[in-house]
């Protein structure tokens, strides 16, 4: 029999004009997020990181250009003991665009972005259907902490974003047990390579997957017995071999460092695993604390002071929804170990961490990987609630719950533009409360704005250099200065950590950097909070730039990548 359109239920014509509805209203967002990205990735600017990540990517390029001959990526600063893709990829098409090197990264880093949202979708989707997967998009397109990173952070953004895909690889493949089809194995091998190529954090995947290998083959072990669970372990495992070749590949080409030799992976993890730096202090909780000693409610702080409420309730409730299925006998056992691997996904990284204690600072950019499951499993609460909704005026408040706790932080994005990722929630009382409690600015992207507003004074007033160029007292990344002088066609611009004999200075609004008794030419202000001043220092007599003694050579310079 011919199944046609006037032949099926109406319950199930709804349920698929229903998941129509989803999937374009995801495809919607998606949409929304690519045109966003194209009309503000200009206004991103420079943080302490990215001109040694420019030149990372060029010798990656030079590396290959030369047949392998070129190797000064390959102990360039300890840069080359993280994966270049993302570098590779900016400088190759900053080679191709008609925009400046820097632009050109800003825009590749919304793109890499755009996929880890696209990834979110997909597995949220294909565990909890089409409103699941439409829900976690939107949770993570409206992060602040996830939107603003992938414009500008050119190590934690990646990262998160190609453990977005890994972790829809190992969603499909899990659901294919134990002979997962080739679009899956496929998606699992480039997230597996890229995901190890960019950090090889990226191991910490392997103790989510070895605790749903584990429920799989116990439950498998109690119902068809022992020989047939360690058969189906055995097929399932051959059967990822093209994926593990596919993954190394990848892994080679933007890390040659890390498959030069198999020890450099746990060379790097042995690097990694201990402080390298000089310690400096950061604030947290309103204290100066060294990096070192940060406490363990460090990182669970934070994320309640600056993810958005909304993420931080689904989120929340999806990772307990996740354990709870995960222990239910009555559930496919493979849709259990999914749900528990993206639980586990979120919650190892942070338990890890709280219970190692190693340095932490730069507030959670280094954890942004953990947003994305979280997002799915928030997918995955608001799907599952929204099922169990009957009346109409309990879908109606759902709805608008929903709808609220996605716009507030869309126009907190709006109000602290380009600086989302400094964001802090209602809990935390917004910027403008945390500021002098926590870390802001700390990357230094208001350097960009303050530039600008440092050369409009200059260009209004007809000021010519003096000869040799201005000199720019800067407390905090000197490079964005420089960059942006250069851009404006500017003659050579000196900066220093020496106010002595400098014009103007730049400043930053952390606690390291002074308010200085000089002319104020700008301040740049987001939502009542300080994020940089700048000065007209001639004629003023100013003996330091930084509040402690010393600080130069630790805090002040790039933090280690």
């Amino acid at each position: 029999m011919t199944v046609t359109a006037a032949t099926l239920p109406n319950s199930l014509l709804q349920d698929r004009s229903f998941a129509r509805t989803c999937d374009l209203a995801a495809v919607g967002i998606l949409l929304v997020a690519a045109v966003m990205s194209a009309l503000t990735f200009r206004d991103y600017g420079l943080g302490w990181d990215d001109y040694t990540h420019a030149e990372y990517g060029d010798l990656l390029l030079s590396f290959y250009a030369s047949g392998l001959a070129d190797t000064r990526a390959m102990s360039f600063v300890n840069l080359h003991m993280y994966g270049g893709g993302f570098d590779m990829a900016s400088a190759l098409a900053a080679k191709i665009l008609p925009f400046s090197l820097f632009e050109t990264r800003r825009l590749v880093g919304a793109l890499f972005g755009l996929t880890g949202m696209l990834a979110v979708w997909r597995t949220a989707r294909v565990i909890g259907g089409p409103l699941a997967g439409l829900i976690a998009l939107a949770l993570i397109a409206t992060c602040p902490l996830y939107i603003g990173h992938m414009y500008m952070n050119a190590k934690d953004a990646p990262f998160a974003a190609a453990m977005a895909v890994l972790l829809y690889g190992l969603v499909r493949i899990f659901l294919e047990y134990p002979k997962p089809g080739l679009a899956a194995r496929v998606i699992f091998g480039l997230g597996l390579g890229c995901a190890l190529g960019s950090r090889v954090l990226a191991g910490i995947d392997g103790l989510c997957v070895a605790a749903a290998m584990a429920l799989i083959v116990a439950v498998e072990w109690h119902r068809t017995g022992p020989l047939d669970a360690i058969r189906q372990l055995g097929t399932f495992l051959l059967w990822l071999i093209p994926s593990l070749i596919l993954a190394y590949a990848v892994l080679a080409l933007i890390w040659p460092w890390g498959a030069m030799d198999p020890l450099n992976a746990f060379r790097a993890v042995s690097y990694f695993s201990r402080f390298f730096e000089e310690p400096w202090r950061e604030l947290f909780g309103g204290r100066l604390i060294l990096v070192p000693d940060m406490p363990s409610s460090y990182l669970p702080t934070l994320m309640a002071l600056t993810l958005p409420e909304i993420l931080l309730a689904l989120g929340l409730t999806g990772v307990a929804g996740a354990f709870v299925a995960a222990a239910r006998p009555d559930l496919q056992v493979n849709r259990r170990a999914v749900k528990l691997m993206i639980a586990l996904a979120f919650l190892l990284p942070i338990v890890i961490a709280m219970i190692t204690r190693p340095a932490l600072y730069n507030g959670i950019r280094h954890f942004i990987f953990v947003m994305p499951p979280l997002a799915i499993l928030g997918g995955l609460a608001g799907g599952w609630i929204a099922d169990r909704l009957r009346s109409k005026v309990s879908i109606a408040v759902a709805s608008a719950i929903l709808v609220a706790g996605l716009a507030s932080p869309v126009i907190e994005m709006m109000r602290l533009h380009p600086y989302e990722y400094t964001h802090f929630n209602r809990i935390a009382g917004g910027v403008r409360n945390a500021e002098g409690r926590y870390m802001l600015d700390y990357w230094g992207l208001s350097f960009k704005q303050a530039s600008d507003a440092l050369l409009n004074y200059l260009n209004a007033r007809g000021e010519k250099a003096p000869e040799g160029g201005w000199r720019v007292g800067v407390c905090g990344p000197h490079r964005p200065v420089e960059v942006a002088f250069r851009e404006a066609h500017q003659p050579d611009v000196q900066t220093t950590w020496e106010p002595k004999g400098a014009q103007f200075a730049i400043m930053l609004g952390v606690f390291y950097c002074r308010k200085l008794p000089a002319p104020m030419i700008a301040e740049i202000i987001r939502d009542g909070a300080l994020y940089a001043r700048v000065y007209d220092l001639r004629g003023v007599d100013i003996p330091a730039l930084l509040t402690m003694p010393g600080l130069q050579g630790k805090s002040n310079p790039p933090p280690p990548p």
